[in-house]
């Protein structure tokens, strides 16, 4: 038992690693997919091709996590997570395969990362139980830091590996998946085994099942498609069939609850959230997604679309620096995510958990007060303390959920906790790109009517002022001069009255980051007061978990600290 927990850690973390390369190598070699597959980013309805691609993988996901937790709990953990190793590498071989191009590679692209995901929730579902199951309770915390702090260096390495290999083909990016899985699966299917207890006794619940997965990608897909313009507008909160499929969605989530609680064998344990630390550790990780979760890009479109360019980098190279800007980030959550895992194994999880949201809503603040054109060393450090708040919070908070329930129900656990974080990282993308878009739709066409009147470019003013907001935000993440993308598409008569010198001032690095910071700086304002009070919000929820206490492997519960809330028994 004592050798199976490093080959259970050791298992996982390949796992965790390759699923975060697999993130941060598709976010920062886009702009070479794109060129790859001969696909216009700024053609009508090609905002939709990069909505889905970054986040139908989320969708799939938080969908299918509880329902595959659910059923490692009757099948088995390590069966359905060797399956999911299997499944995750074939989706990358596939999309190194995609053989479209233009709008029908970007649906094959996003058909293959869907594949990828059903494997990913295989994985995630899974990962966390099986580590549960294979270490005793002194040494969880510490465990599932170290996966954490895995997951944080496959970003690094994937942000290392995709501006290498997206320069010399972008169909590489995909590949380097490939050789990881294979060594994983075949690993896993020999090595791992399952050491929990299962519930073998328990039926699926195949109208629980049906009905969370409808509600949930209804609500999940209305959201994206509330991002994408509608008629006049700039986005499409207003469409009869987003509010339908948000409305529609909620209305079967909630029958879902009621189905729950009458069927034999439900998919989803209601009964777990009469456990203290369950309950309340699950609501401050989703309060914590969802204040965080659009963080990294709305940082990341800071870095390409404005510092980076006024700070003398070209367009084309702004992806791979930004990666490397935000390495304070993954630094600190590599400092103290198996610190504070190892502490909460000792201490308990509730101080250091609270404490860390505490910490990144206090970073909020201060990146709130930040200018555009900020001086790095602040920005930095404050990345870093927000590294550390996070990662603070991250494994004790992991590890006071699975501790607290029963062992033939870590898997549904598992998922159920997954599932509230992927949605909450959703539900936190539309958010923060809604009050961005909704923002830059008011000050943008201002903005430009009075700056290219400035420069002597007052012709170009009603052609700048029909540019959707998603555009310009598109253009940045992708790492394209916004400005060059736009003259070259125009009409020749439409400069031909330009001078040269004016042609080279709007083309420069620095004109267009000055004409879109105000306004998208007041947004973003607007989205780091959010997550502080969603952070805030989470840290109450944090410190209501009680103190530590966990299951015994025989099913009863050990109660430490003397916390009189813990439910007695089974």
């Amino acid at each position: 038992m004592v050798q199976y927990k490093w080959i259970a850690l050791s298992n996982t973390t390949i796992s965790i690693l390759m699923a975060f390369i697999n993130q941060t190598i598709l976010i920062i070699s886009l702009p070479a997919i794109f060129r790859g597959i001969d696909l216009n980013p700024f053609a009508p309805g090609s905002f939709v091709y990069l909505l889905w691609i970054i986040m139908g993988y989320n969708i799939v996901t938080a969908t299918l996590l509880v329902t595959f937790g659910r059923l490692s709990d009757i099948f088995g953990r390590t069966r359905l997570y060797n399956m999911g190793f299997l499944i995750f590498t074939i989706g990358s071989i596939l999309l190194f395969l995609t053989p479209g191009k233009g709008t029908t590679g970007a649906l094959e692209l996003i058909l293959f990362r869907l594949v990828q995901a059903v494997g990913g929730a295989f994985l995630m579902a899974n990962s966390a139980a099986i580590l549960t199951d294979a270490f005793p309770p002194t040494e969880r915390g510490k465990a599932l830091g170290l996966n954490q702090v895995a997951g944080l260096s496959g970003s690094f390495i994937g942000l290392l590996l995709g501006g290498i290999l997206a320069t010399i083909n972008w169909r590489f990016v995909f590949l380097v998946s490939v050789p990881v899985g294979i060594l994983g699966t075949v690993w896993s299917y020999l090595k791992l085994k399952d050491v929990g207890r299962r519930d073998t006794q328990q039926k699926i619940d195949y109208v629980g099942n049906m009905m969370f997965a409808a509600g949930l990608t209804s609500i999940l897909v209305g959201a994206t498609y509330g991002l994408m313009p509608y008629g006049k507008s700039t986005m499409g909160w207003g469409n009869p069939l987003v509010i339908a499929a948000i409305v529609v969605g909620a209305a079967v989530l909630v029958a879902f609850v009621f189905v729950e609680k009458r069927v034999r064998s439900p998919m989803f344990r209601m009964e777990l959230f009469k456990i203290r630390p369950f309950t309340y550790g699950t609501l401050a990780g989703m309060l914590s997604s969802i204040g965080r979760g659009g963080l990294q890009f709305m940082l990341i479109i800071l870095l390409q679309g404005i510092w980076l360019p006024l700070h003398g980098y070209a367009y084309s190279v702004t992806p791979f620096w930004a990666g490397v800007y935000m390495l304070p980030l993954t630094a600190g959550f590599l400092i103290m995510g198996p610190l504070s895992g190892a502490l909460s194994d000792k201490y308990g999880a509730r101080f250091l958990a609270t404490f860390g949201m505490v910490v990144a809503g206090v970073a909020f603040i201060i990146l709130a007060l930040l200018p555009y054109n900020f001086v790095y060393i602040y920005f930095a450090l404050v990345l870093l303390v927000f590294g550390l708040g996070s990662g603070m919070f991250a494994s004790p908070n992991s590890a006071s959920i699975m501790n607290s329930v029963p062992p033939e129900t870590r898997g549904a656990a598992s998922g159920m906790r997954t599932t509230m974080q992927n949605a909450g990282m959703t539900a936190s993308l539309a958010i923060f790109f809604s009050i961005v878009i909704l923002d830059l739709s008011y000050s943008l066409p201002h903005a430009f009517a009075s700056t290219l009147t400035a420069a002597g470019a007052s012709s170009l003013v009603p052609y700048f002022s029909n540019i959707p907001p998603t555009s310009a935000l598109f253009s940045a993440f992708l790492g394209y001069n916004p400005v060059g993308t736009i003259l070259s598409s125009l009409p020749s008569s439409a400069t031909s009255g330009l001078s040269a010198s004016v042609i080279s001032t709007l083309e420069s690095n620095t004109w267009f980051p000055h004409v879109i910071a105000p306004a998208f700086m007041k947004a973003l304002h607007i989205t780091f007061y959010f997550g502080m009070a969603l952070s805030f919000i989470a840290a109450v929820a944090s410190a209501m978990r009680g103190k530590k206490y966990v299951h015994d492997l025989d099913g009863s519960l050990q109660v430490q600290r003397g916390d009189s809330s813990a439910p007695r028994g089974k």
